[in-house]
């Protein structure tokens, strides 16, 4: 099997020197899961990579670095100027020499669950290629196209951000053929100021694209002139998605149950049915968005729409499963503990509502990054979560707004971090309980996942 980077294709890529003899079958910036002949990068982030680096070579991996390293007799090694530098170089590189067809997506909310939608729709159309969880950033961007193998006919990457000015340098990096933005919300906006200028750096995932190539916009959002406008600055033709008669990729029908969503698209005049094991409206959007972008990307909508059909969410990502109460009996867990925006939080909570359960319990840790906005969209949240839940734990300073200006009979117990609300959640759980987990990264809210967990985890 041909190695993904000879040594050859390495010292080209990134200016490096290193043995003849080096050729790697991935790339890694984890010593804990790194395998053997792949190649660890030592990044400095919040700790530098080349303390690690003696455990890269213990397992069988070379290592890219910038200072030397005295490593053990017989361990390859790539040397460069910058391993940042050196890695964005490889991920250049290795969309270089990809013939195929890229579509990158980003968005306030949806943006990962988008990915994953087009990664298991690609792999019916052809070899595919997609990020690896949320590697999205300065250093997941290129290590996902550094780590995408020559033959890829298909290629879903996505790109976030945190300020502005981050997107588009990911972006000409990427050089997609179609872009998507699933959503315009709030996250971040204590960064950026406004949702105006969220708008404005989500557009800009357009800044790298291939020409000839298309946008994939919310036609629903109050933002969709403002970023068609910064797409076809950047030479994209706009497709608009969503349920707006104006959209050229329109959901038409939508149903839903408890557990599950069916949703009839109009596809530039093509009529598709797909089935998702996954409740919720904004989930048959997401999947409306990923199947416009294999439209425009040139890929066959009937077969990915079959592919799609069945799709359900990942762990932390709206997944639903059956666990033990104190009481000898079960309730329903719908793990949303990966992120949250408010947009995010109201989609989660629609999904609560719609359960048929004893009790709906909601468990929402602080959103973060939103700066003097904070306070006023948390407090803004609490009409909805009084309507779909029965009970509400929180956790977190800012979700003290909420908690407060929910009717008393919704108030379960807040605390100020999820380890200490944890106990208290799983204690209170009842058999035929549905509860929602919901919070910013930050927040930690798989310790409360964890908490719910763990009568499960003992029993196996």
């Amino acid at each position: 099997m041909r190695p993904l980077w000879t040594a050859a294709e390495l010292r080209e890529a990134t200016g490096g020197a290193c043995a003849d003899d080096l050729a790697v079958t991935g790339v890694s910036i984890d010593t804990r899961t790194i395998q053997p002949g792949e190649l660890f990068v030592a990044l400095r982030d919040a700790r530098d990579g080349h303390d690690f680096v003696d455990q890269a070579f213990a397992r069988g991996a070379a290592a890219m670095v910038d200072r030397d390293i005295a490593g053990p007799k017989g361990a390859q090694m790539l040397r460069v100027a910058d391993t940042l530098a050196g890695l964005t170089a490889l991920g250049a590189a290795g969309r270089a020499r990809m013939a195929g067809r890229v579509i990158a997506v980003t968005g306030s909310v949806g943006k990962t669950t988008t990915k994953e939608m087009l990664k298991r729709a690609l792999g019916a159309l052809g070899p595919a290629h997609a990020s690896v969880a949320s590697y999205n950033n300065q250093w997941g961007v290129p290590i996902t196209l550094a780590r995408m193998p020559c033959g890829t006919e298909w290629a879903a990457i996505e790109i976030g951000m945190n300020h502005r000015h981050e997107i588009a340098p990911l972006s000409r990096l990427t050089r997609p053929h179609v872009v998507i933005v699933t959503a315009i919300g709030t996250a971040h906006i204590g960064h950026l100021g406004s949702q105006e200028a969220i708008a404005d750096e989500k557009a800009e995932i357009a800044a790298g694209i291939e020409p000839g190539g298309i946008a994939i916009l919310p036609q629903d959002s109050p933002f969709f002139g403002r970023m068609a406008a910064v797409a076809e600055s950047c030479g994209a033709a706009v497709v608009g998605f969503g349920e707006s008669p104006e959209a050229s990729a329109r959901m038409l029908h939508w149903r839903g149950t408890d557990s599950a969503s069916e949703a009839e698209f109009a596809l530039a005049g093509r009529h598709v049915t797909v089935r998702l094991e996954q409740p919720g409206k904004h989930m048959a959007l997401n999947a409306l968005a990923a199947l416009a972008a294999i439209q425009a990307a040139g890929g066959d909508t009937g077969l990915a729409a079959a592919a799609l059909s069945g799709f359900g969410a990942g762990a932390g990502r709206g997944e639903m499963r059956r666990i033990a109460t104190p009481d000898n009996g079960t309730a329903l867990l719908l793990d949303e503990s990966y992120n949250a925006s408010d947009s995010a939080i109201r989609a989660a909570l629609a999904v609560l509502s719609a359960q048929k359960a004893k009790r709906r319990i909601a468990v929402l840790g602080d959103m973060r990054e939103l700066g003097e906005f904070g306070p006023d969209l948390h407090r803004a949240l609490a009409p909805d979560a009084a309507r779909a839940a029965d009970l509400v734990f929180a956790c977190g300073p800012l979700m003290r707004h909420l908690f407060d200006a929910l009717p008393a009979s919704a108030q379960g117990i807040h605390t100020e971090d999820a380890a200490s609300l944890a106990p208290l959640v799983a204690a209170a759980l009842r058999d035929g309980d549905a509860v929602l987990v919901k919070g910013s990264l930050g927040m930690r809210m798989v310790q409360i996942i964890g908490a719910l967990t763990a009568s499960q985890r003992n029993d196996e």
